[in-house]
């Protein structure tokens, strides 16, 4: 049943008397201020119950449908001081429209549910190093990067278990004034992939994290191509199988203009939780021609694999102890991995005034630790030697972190330094 907009103003008038006892100013050219329904068109305007047709007309005798008059009606109901007689006529109009009303609810319960499916954060992180390396003379060689880093985290959710994950980054190399989104777009897509959780299993498809959770990262801690499953609950077991990017394999010693495909890549990590104490073992296997070239291979060897094994125990929930070792079976030299660490407390970004410290010394030899995630050392990662490291929190959402290391190059026997700072803005 349809009815004009100047009929169903007879209804709507409730919202009049809910909200102000003046007319405000008509913004409608074809309702003038003689016309008996003048006062009550200016008032829903004011409240924003009617919106006229766009073109500073009313047409309050163009006929509406059921579900115009519903979404009236819904918006008076929005009001909060109706009483006594206004609200009798309300609660009558809302049975005769409850059907459109339901609908419209459901309209707009799915759009909020569809814009909350999607999530953004992000973070934008300066960092700096400074290598200060022994060369054969005994003087020092200084080399400075410091960068700008923009990522955003977008996150969508298919079902209650399904959701896909991805980041996107910009960089700026400050040292060399050079914006490299000019080479590679404004934004690269570091990685995607479907994250479907269920209990005590997990899968993940698609480009993800490459990080040897067994070690805390003493070996990978970058991305790969392919898929993961997780399962358990106390004893955990992680299965990867896909392809890595060799380019980012840190061995400066790799013979220049090698060819640098991407590397199969297969692995299995485990990992265990009794009381204070975590406990974790690994092997991962990578096939590529890189490792040919590699010093400290053969010239025939084109695998790598690496076993590693690794424990953390917290004294209290200030004070732990990390320790791990690995070690690559394929390789001659330069094979052999160990850290030994000790945290106090932890930077959380969500608590103004939380800090975190560390010591720890670390030997990492360049064919196991292919990639690993501590931020003093190069991406060679062919030294050993005393690594410090301390990160604030002086404002929530924001980071602050120094790092030191000292040690050798494990190639030359020579010094190697380096300074860290960074300072990052999650959102």
């Amino acid at each position: 049943m349809k009815k004009t907009l100047v009929s169903a103003l007879t209804a709507a008038l409730v919202v009049g008397a809910a909200s102000t006892t003046f007319a405000a100013a008509n913004p409608f050219s074809d309702v003038p201020a003689d016309h008996w329904a003048y006062d009550a068109v200016s008032t829903l305007a004011a409240d924003g119950v009617i919106e006229g047709y766009g073109d500073a007309n009313f047409k309050g005798d163009k006929n509406i449908t059921r579900y115009e008059m519903a979404q009236m009606v819904a918006k008076a109901m929005a009001k909060t001081n109706v009483g006594g007689n206004d609200k009798a006529l309300l609660d009558k109009l809302s049975a005769e429209f409850a059907d459109e009303l339901n609908n419209l609810g459901v309209r707009v319960a799915k759009l909020e549910r569809n814009a909350d499916k999607v999530k953004w954060t992000g973070e934008a992180r300066y960092r700096y190093w400074s290598y200060r390396d022994e060369q054969a003379d005994g003087s020092k060689k200084k080399a400075n990067v410091d960068s700008l880093q923009y990522r955003i985290f977008p996150t969508a959710e298919i079902n209650d278990n399904w959701h896909v994950n991805a980041r996107l980054t910009g960089k700026t190399e400050l040292s060399k004034d050079k914006d490299t989104s000019r080479d590679d777009g404004n934004m690269k897509l570091t990685y995607i992939y479907a994250d479907g959780k269920y209990k005590n299993f997990e899968v993940k498809l698609g480009r993800q994290n490459l990080y040897s959770a067994a070690d805390e990262g003493m070996v990978t801690d970058d991305y790969f191509s392919g898929a993961q499953v997780t399962f358990g609950n106390k004893l955990k077991a992680a299965l990867e199988a896909g392809r890595w990017n060799i380019n980012d394999y840190g061995n400066e010693t790799v013979t220049k203009g090698a060819v640098r495909d991407a590397a199969n890549y297969q692995g299995i990590d485990l990992g265990y939780t009794l009381g204070k104490m975590t406990m974790g073992a690994a092997y991962r296997h990578f096939n590529s021609d890189v490792f040919k070239t590699a010093i400290g291979y053969d010239g025939k060897t084109d695998d790598a694999n690496i076993w590693s094994v690794g424990g953390r125990y917290s004294f209290s929930k200030n004070v732990a102890l990390a320790g791990a070792y690995a070690e690559n079976t394929k390789a001659d030299a330069y094979k052999k991995s160990g850290n030994v660490e000790v945290d106090y407390k932890d930077a959380n970004k969500a608590n103004k005034g939380s800090w975190g410290a560390f010591v720890a010394y670390r030997h990492l030899g360049s064919n196991v630790s292919l990639m690993p995630t501590y931020d003093t050392i190069r991406s060679a990662n062919n030294e050993k030697g005393w690594d410090f490291g301390a990160s604030y929190i002086p404002y929530t959402n924001v980071l602050t972190t120094l790092g030191y290391f000292t040690g050798k190059d494990l190639a030359t026997d020579k010094d190697a330094e380096t300074l860290y700072a960074r300072v990052s803005f999650f959102f």
